[in-house]
C-alpha cells in the first residue's frame, strides 16, 4: 500500500513543498493579473494594503474565536484603514447560528431539480439573509465531498458525483450568492470524501495520527475532482476553502501543489484559500504553500487570541526573520480584500445582527450570562417571501421512481393512511443539528427529517411535517401509526377500514464527523414497508434521504410508488404533498445511482480498527478506481442499477422530436488548446471555446402541464482514449417546462474543455482523434438518439 501510494504521488507530478527561498519564483506564477470585473478592486486593494503596517495584515490575514461579533469565522476590524473586518458563517443551506433565517433544501434536493433557474435563486436568497444578518462570507456551496463513496457523511451537502452536474450547481450558486452581494467560499478543495479519520487525532498514548491521505492520480484529479472548481474559480468565487484530510500524503492546506499549483496558476483563481476550521497544520509551509487565511485562527477550541496562532505572532516573527517574504504576505491582503471591495461590501453593508452571538453561544452550550451580557436582544427577521422558494425547490427536487396503477397523484381520496417516524411532527427540537459525539447513530427518532447534521445544517425556526401538511391538505379520513416499533408488531387493528391509499414516510440521517454505516433506509425501514405493503395494496414510499439508498422492497407488487424526496428544507411536508396531490407535477432527476445492493458500488470508506488505527502510515484511501464513480462505475462493470444516474418518473410523457443536429462552431486545427498568454480564471480561455452546437426538440407527448430535463452525454472512442476512459460522461443537460402536445426546440454547447481529457505527460487537455459520440436522451440508461462525429 505504501508503495503504491509513493508511486501516485511521483507519477502525478502534483506534490512538492517550498521554502522562502523559491517564492519569487512562486510568487511570479501565482499572483495572476485581475480579470473578470475584478481589476478595479484589486487596485482599491493594493492602495489600502499600502497604508498598512505588518501587524495589519497579519490582522486581516489571522482569524479570531471570539470578538463578540456572533460569527464562526471572524476578521478583527482594521481602523487604519477603516476597515470593519469580516464576518465568515456557515452554511451552503442557511446560516446556521441565527434565528428568523431559513432552512432551505440541501445540495442533493437541489441538484436533483437539475434547474438552473432554481439552483441561481437559491443562491441569491441564501445571499439576502447572509447578508441582512451582517455576514460578508457564506461557507458554500460545497463542491467537496463530490460522493466517492455514497455512504460519506456529508455527501448531502454537496450536489452530485458527476462533475459537469455538480460544476454546473456550484456556478450558478456561486452567481447567485455573489449577485446578492456575499462572498461565497466554496469547499472542500480536495479529496474530502469521507468523514472517517478526516484529519488527524491523537491516540490514546498522546501520540498524533495524521488524517486520512486521498491519493489520487493526475487525470483523475482534473478531470473529476477539481473540474467542479474550476467551474467556481469561472464563475469569480471570492474564496476556496482547503479541507482537512491529505492529498497524496501532504494535507491539502499546506499543499503548495495543489494551491499554488493547480489552483491559483492553473485554474488562475484570483481570491483567498481558507483553511477549514483547525485544518490548519503549519505557519510557514502553509503560508508559501498557498494559505491565505487561517480559520478560525488558535490552536486550540479554548484559546480566543491571535498570540496561540500558526499565524498571528508566528507570522510577525516569520517576516522579521524573513523566513516569509512580506510580498507573500501582502499578496495574501490583496486576495481578501480584493472581493471584498468587488462586491461593494466596503458601502453601507449591514451591521451584525447583535443577537448572532447569543445563537452561538447557545448553540456551543454556553450561557450568555457567563459572558455578562444582557439579555438578547430581539433577532432580525431575514427570510421574506423565501419560504415560497424553499417549498418549490423542495417540490422540484423530488424524485418520482415508481408509479405503477396511475397511484399518483392522489384523486381525491376518502381514506389515507400515514405511517412511520417521518411522517410526524419533530419531536426533539426544530434547531436539532445533531453531532456525531452526541446524537444516536441514525439521529432523532420522532419526526420528519429536513436537513442533515453538523456544520452543513440549520437552526430551524419551523418544519412543516407531512402530518401537518396532509391535514391541512385534504379533508379525507386520516389514519396513522407513526412510530416505527409499533408498525413492527403488525397490530393494524386499530385502522379501519382499510385506507384507499397508505403513505410510509422513511428517512436517512447523515451527518459531519460520521459516515454512514448502511444503504437501507434508517429504523427498520424495510420491514417497516413490508409490514405496511402487507395491510395495503396501494403503498406509497416517501424517503427523505441524503442520497443513496438501497430499496428492498422496490419490487413488491403492493409498493406502487415511490418518490425519493431528499432533504427539503423547513417546508418539508407542503413540498411532498404538492407532488403527492399533483399541484406539482414531479420533474426531479437522480444526481447519483441507486443500486439493487450495496455490493454493486465498489470503493469502501477506509476504516481501521484496533491498534492499527493509530499508525499515521496507514490512512491511505487509494482512488484505484479513477474516473469510474457512480454511473461510470455501474457502466464500466455492466452492473444493472435499480434507477440509473438521471432517471426520472413525471405524471405526463416525453419523446425527442428531431434527430441530432450538430454544427460546427470552431474549426478544429490541433489537439492541444493555444497556450494562455494570460492567467483567466477557471483556467486556459481556450478550453471554453465553443466546438459544437448540438440541437433536437422534446415533445409533451401527455395530457397534463409537466418538465423534462433532455441529458447529453458524450462517449469517446475507447481505443482513442487512455485506459479506465468512461463509457460515457455527462457533458450538457436542459430542463424545460411543456403544456400537453407542446414541442420545444433544445440546444446543447460542447466546448473543448467537454471533448477533451488529461494527458497527463503533456500536462494538458487533448483532443482525442477520431470518433466521439454524442448520446441524447432523458437518463444515463434511457438513450434516445445518437450522432457520430469526428474530430480529426
Amino acid at each position: 500500500m505504501k508503495l503504491l501510494t509513493v508511486c501516485i504521488a511521483f507519477l502525478s507530478h502534483l506534490w512538492y513543498e517550498p521554502v522562502a527561498a523559491e517564492f519569487d519564483y512562486i510568487q511570479r506564477r501565482v499572483i495572476p493579473s485581475r480579470k473578470g470585473g475584478w481589476a478595479d478592486a484589486f487596485h482599491q486593494a493594493k492602495t489600502l494594503v499600502s497604508r498598512m503596517s505588518v501587524e495589519d495584515k497579519i490582522s486581516l490575514v489571522t482569524g479570531v474565536v471570539f470578538n463578540r461579533a456572533g460569527c464562526v469565522g471572524n476578521i478583527n476590524a482594521i481602523d487604519s484603514i477603516h476597515f470593519p473586518g469580516l464576518c465568515i458563517q456557515d452554511g451552503p443551506l442557511s446560516l446556521r447560528n441565527a434565528d428568523l433565517v431559513s432552512t432551505f433544501p440541501a445540495g442533493v434536493t437541489t441538484a436533483a431539480t437539475w434547474d438552473r433557474a432554481l439552483i441561481y435563486a437559491r443562491g441569491k436568497a441564501l445571499a439576502a439573509e447572509f447578508r441582512g444578518k451582517g455576514a460578508h462570507v457564506l461557507i458554500g456551496p460545497v463542491a467537496g465531498p463530490l460522493g466517492r463513496h455514497p455512504l460519506g457523511g456529508r455527501n448531502w451537502e454537496g450536489f452530485s458525483p458527476d462533475p459537469y452536474l455538480t460544476g454546473v450547481a456550484a456556478s450558478y450558486s456561486i452567481r447567485g450568492i455573489q449577485d446578492g452581494g456575499v462572498q461565497a467560499c466554496i469547499k472542500h478543495l480536495i479529496g474530502y470524501e469521507q468523514e472517517t479519520q478526516r484529519s488527524n487525532t491523537v491516540s490514546p498514548n498522546g501520540t498524533e495520527v495524521a488524517g486520512i491521505s486521498s491519493n489520487i492520480d493526475d487525470r483523475t484529479m482534473h478531470e473529476l475532482y477539481l473540474w467542479p472548481f474550476a467551474d467556481a474559480v469561472r464563475s469569480g468565487v471570492a474564496s476556496v476553502m482547503c479541507s482537512y484530510n491529505r492529498v497524496n500524503e501532504t494535507y491539502s492546506c499546506e499543499n503548495s501543489k495543489l494551491l499554488n499549483g493547480l489552483l491559483k496558476t492553473e485554474l488562475g483563481f484570483q481570491g483567498y484559500v481558507v483553511s477549514d476550521w483547525f485544518g490548519t497544520h503549519s505557519g510557514v509551509k502553509s503560508i508559501l504553500s498557498g494559505l491565505d487565511m487561517n480559520m478560525p485562527g488558535p490552536l486550540g477550541s479554548d484559546s480566543i487570541s491571535q498570540s496561540n496562532s500558526y499565524f498571528g505572532q508566528n507570522l510577525t516573527w516569520a517576516i522579521a526573520n524573513s523566513s516569509i517574504p512580506e510580498s507573500r504576505l501582502d499578496d495574501m491582503a490583496h486576495r481578501i480584500l480584493t472581493p471584498y471591495l468587488h462586491l461593494g461590501q466596503n458601502k453601507a453593508f449591514p451591521a451584525i445582527d447583535p443577537s448572532n452571538l447569543y445563537v452561538l453561544l447557545t448553540d456551543y452550550g454556553i450561557s450568555p450570562s457567563a459572558y455578562g451580557l444582557p439579555p438578547a436582544p430581539p433577532a432580525r427577521d431575514v427570510r421574506g417571501d423565501h419560504k415560497d422558494l424553499i417549498r418549490q425547490i423542495g417540490a422540484a427536487g423530488v424524485v418520482l421512481l415508481k408509479n405503477t396503477h396511475s397511484t399518483l397523484p392522489l384523486k381525491n381520496p376518502e381514506n389515507i393512511g400515514l405511517f412511520g417516524y417521518d411522517a410526524a411532527d419533530v419531536s426533539d427540537g426544530v434547531a436539532y443539528q445533531g453531532t456525531a459525539t452526541s446524537t444516536p447513530e441514525f439521529g432523532f427518532k420522532m419526526g420528519t427529517l429536513s436537513v442533515g447534521g453538523g456544520s452543513g445544517s440549520a437552526r430551524n425556526t419551523y418544519v412543516v411535517s407531512p402530518l401537518q401538511a396532509i391535514r391541512n391538505r385534504t379533508n379525507a379520513r386520516l389514519q396513522y401509526i407513526l412510530n416505527n416499533e409499533f408498525i413492527l408488531r403488525g397490530d393494524f387493528s386499530s385502522i379501519f377500514p382499510e385506507p384507499d391509499v397508505c403513505l410510509v414516510f422513511l428517512k436517512t440521517w447523515s451527518e459531519e464527523s460520521r459516515d454512514r454505516v448502511s444503504f437501507e433506509n434508517d429504523y427498520n425501514s424495510t420491514l417497516v414497508v413490508e409490514k405496511v405493503a402487507s395491510f395495503c395494496s396501494k403503498t406509497v414510499v416517501i424517503t427523505h434521504s441524503s442520497g443513496v439508498n438501497t430499496l428492498p422492497w422496490a419490487k413488491n407488487p403492493n409498493v406502487t410508488a415511490i418518490l425519493a424526496a431528499h432533504y427539503p428544507g423547513q417546508e418539508s411536508g407542503n413540498s411532498i404533498v404538492d407532488i403527492l396531490f399533483g399541484d406539482i407535477n414531479p420533474s426531479g432527476r437522480l444526481p447519483y445511482t441507486i443500486p439493487i445492493k450495496e455490493g454493486d458500488y465498489g470503493n469502501l470508506i477506509v476504516n481501521i480498527s484496533g491498534s492499527a488505527a493509530y499508525d499515521s502510515s496507514a490512512w491511505q484511501s487509494n482512488f484505484t478506481e479513477g474516473l469510474l464513480i457512480d454511473y461510470r462505475h455501474f457502466d464500466a462493470n455492466s452492473i444493472t442499477p435499480l434507477y440509473e444516474f438521471g432517471f426520472g418518473l413525471s405524471y405526463t410523457t416525453f419523446e425527442l422530436q428531431k434527430p441530432i443536429n450538430v454544427k460546427a462552431i470552431s474549426a478544429i486545427r490541433q489537439q492541444f488548446p493555444n497556450a494562455a498568454s494570460d492567467t483567466v480564471p477557471g483556467g486556459n480561455p481556450s478550453l471554453f471555446t465553443e466546438l459544437f452546437e448540438v440541437t433536437t426538440s422534446v415533445k409533451n407527448t401527455g395530457s397534463v402541464d409537466g418538465a423534462s430535463v433532455v441529458q447529453l452525454y458524450v462517449s469517446f472512442n475507447h481505443k482513442d482514449m487512455p485506459a479506465n476512459t468512461p463509457v460515457k460522461v455527462l457533458r450538457g443537460f436542459e430542463k424545460i417546462n411543456l403544456q400537453p402536445q407542446s414541442e420545444a426546440f433544445i440546444k446543447f454547447s460542447l466546448t473543448r474543455r467537454d471533448l477533451s481529457f488529461w494527458n497527463v505527460t503533456a500536462q494538458d487537455w487533448q483532443l482525442p482523434l477520431g470518433i466521439v459520440n454524442l448520446l441524447v436522451g432523458f437518463s444515463s440508461r434511457d438513450i434516445r438518439q445518437a450522432r457520430s462525429i469526428r474530430l480529426f
